[in-house]
């Protein structure tokens, strides 16, 4: 759950890193543009980020959000989004979104529509038992640098179910969720060492080589790994 509000005169631009996530924008109040896409105000559902895209609020802009790690939006929603969509008031029929986002226009304090947000989502939304245990298993397997290719090592279905369970939940192969998860890893660690070797980074983290690294930050990210 987050909050956000741009209080100063001008306009503020910041990156969204791919995270294999999707999630839910409150446009509460104000311009901002995701891309090239501009958000009407309303309720805005958003597709799986599988590259970076830098957000635009202008001057005055209020909204929160939810953010659903990995396959949770799928399970939540029943749904895939391709592009940021408004959810218009009658399509409303699950959740009640247009409710909390009256409650949360109400609001103008970013900790208090935090918590509206949680409460909202604890009565509304069910995270429990979300994911299949295979495709838990598979992703668990991932984070822990196994390769895509061997999943049905780690759980019980072929090769090609676990293509399938991957498509359907998360709209990527295995391979595409381990080069975002490669690269989120990456930015990280070089965010916290600026002055580290690039060469040493891509071998710690999977590359082929720094050139690998490279090429694979500007695919995913829309960066070089020097301008993290």
């Amino acid at each position: 759950m987050w909050s956000a509000s741009v209080l100063q005169p001008d306009s503020v631009m910041r990156p969204l890193y791919s995270d294999a996530g999707s999630g839910i924008i409150f446009n509460l109040v104000g311009e901002v543009k995701i891309g090239n896409e501009a958000l009407p105000e309303g309720v805005i559902m958003l597709p799986i980020n599988k590259q970076a895209q830098n957000i635009v609020l202008a001057s005055g802009a209020q909204l929160a959000g939810i953010r659903f790690h990995p396959a949770m939006g799928y399970g939540v929603l029943g749904q895939h989004y391709d592009k940021p969509t408004l959810l218009l008031p009658e399509q409303d029929h699950l959740y009640g979104l247009y409710q909390i986002y009256s409650e949360l226009r109400m609001l103008k304090d970013n900790d208090r529509q935090i918590e509206a947000l949680n409460l909202w989502a604890e009565t509304n939304l069910g995270f429990t038992n979300l994911i299949p245990d295979s495709l838990e298993k598979a992703l668990e397997c991932i984070e822990q640098d196994e390769a895509p290719g061997q999943l049905s090592e780690c759980i019980e279905l072929s090769q090609r179910q676990i293509e399938r369970l991957f498509k359907l939940w998360l709209g990527m192969t295995p391979k595409h969720y381990q080069r975002i998860l490669r690269i989120k890893k990456a930015i990280c660690f070089l965010r916290q060492h600026k002055n580290v070797n690039l060469a040493d980074v891509s071998q710690q983290f999977g590359f082929s080589d720094q050139a690998h690294m490279t090429r694979e930050f500007r695919t995913i990210a829309c960066i070089t790994p020097g301008q993290v």
